[in-house]
């Protein structure tokens, strides 16, 4: 493949993930593509982008908010009116459907992964809704897959505690592409936990049954094709920092420890250290579990605050250096930390 020829399916990709992943549209790389445009006076590229996003099987299966597809395919014709006399039909086309479309109170990402498999999440369209953070995905959340992808040697075959799952992108992707023995999804608020389960079944993976109330089934207007190679033993636990105990906690009987986004608000990072106190000092036969927490630092006075209380229980720390791979369209100016636990 020539360079040219190589650079725009590069490009093409770009927008790929951006777009199934729903990033925010002005983090797209429109100047490279009206560059790219300029330069050539066919509409093949634009053609292109349009298969890979509106028209990708993902997006035709679970769409992103119509607002979202609605702009996105705006945006598209802007670039090519701004080089071109003739107009595209197949993107007018698209943009008369999507507008004749009505608009959802949820919506769906989806994260492609190395392996050609992909994880697909439910979401709401509001960024804090019905009281809680946990309905959205984060980029720390994004950050710790990819490292997650670089190190599964850290949880191939071995029992993961995931705090804070939110809506699953994380422990999805472990349970994907790390080949983890058992994962157990844990968070509190019931609207996250309800969202957290239709998406474990969104895609492909039943619950184990222990206990009824964390086993829900596929809503009557939504079917998924269930796996059929042996994964990982998967539970979904209600989890309130304030109030599990050590011995609750032992009883999971877990190797690995890791949150995402979980440090923002100084009083649920007081709850987090009761709960990171009490993971430390359980052991899974003889050993306390690896805990890898990370968050992005939106506050300092807040991540000042989470180290100081660690070092009042005796937890010490150290930054994890940062993966080689960026697989997910973040934020890459945010500033992201990964730290393990010294216990």
């Amino acid at each position: 493949m020539d360079p040219a020829a190589e650079e725009a399916r590069h490009l093409g990709l770009r927008f790929q993930r951006g777009f199934l992943a729903g990033r925010l549209l002005r983090a797209f790389p429109w100047a490279e593509l009206e560059k790219k445009l300029k330069s050539s006076s066919d509409a093949l590229l634009l053609l292109d982008i349009l298969q890979k996003t509106i028209r990708h099987p993902l997006c035709m299966k679970y769409p992103p908010s119509v607002k979202y597809r609605r702009c996105f395919i705006s945006e598209l014709i802007k670039k090519h009116e701004s080089i071109a006399t003739e107009p595209l039909d197949e993107l007018y086309d698209e943009l008369a459907e999507i507008l004749n479309k009505e608009e959802s109170t949820n919506c769906y990402k989806s994260y492609l992964l190395p392996t050609g498999d992909s994880v697909t999440l439910s979401e709401t369209v509001a960024i804090i809704s019905q009281g809680t953070t946990g309905l959205v995905t984060w980029d720390a959340a994004l950050y710790l897959v990819e490292w997650a992808i670089e190190n599964s040697a850290i949880f191939s075959n071995r029992t993961i505690l995931e705090l804070g799952s939110g809506i699953g992108l994380t422990g999805i992707a472990v349970c994907k592409t790390c080949n983890p023995k058992a994962y157990v999804f844990s968070d509190y608020h019931h609207c996250v936990l309800e969202q957290l389960r239709e998406n474990i079944h969104l895609n492909g993976f039943v619950l184990e049954s222990e206990t009824g109330n964390h086993t829900k089934m596929q809503s009557q207007n939504q079917r998924t094709e269930v796996m059929d190679l042996q994964g990982p033993k998967i539970t979904v636990a209600e989890l309130d920092w304030d109030s599990v105990t050590k011995e609750q906690l032992s009883e999971l009987q877990v190797d690995v420890v890791i949150a995402a986004d979980v440090v923002y608000d100084p009083q649920i990072t007081l709850s987090l250290i009761g709960v990171l106190q009490q993971l430390s000092t359980s052991e899974t036969i003889g050993n306390p579990p690896e805990i890898y927490i990370a968050f992005t630092v939106r506050n300092p006075d807040t991540y000042h605050l989470f180290q100081t209380e660690l070092g009042k229980v005796g937890i010490g720390w150290q930054v994890v250096p940062t993966h080689t791979k960026n697989l997910f369209l973040y934020d890459l100016h945010s500033d992201i930390i990964l730290l393990k636990l010294l216990v």
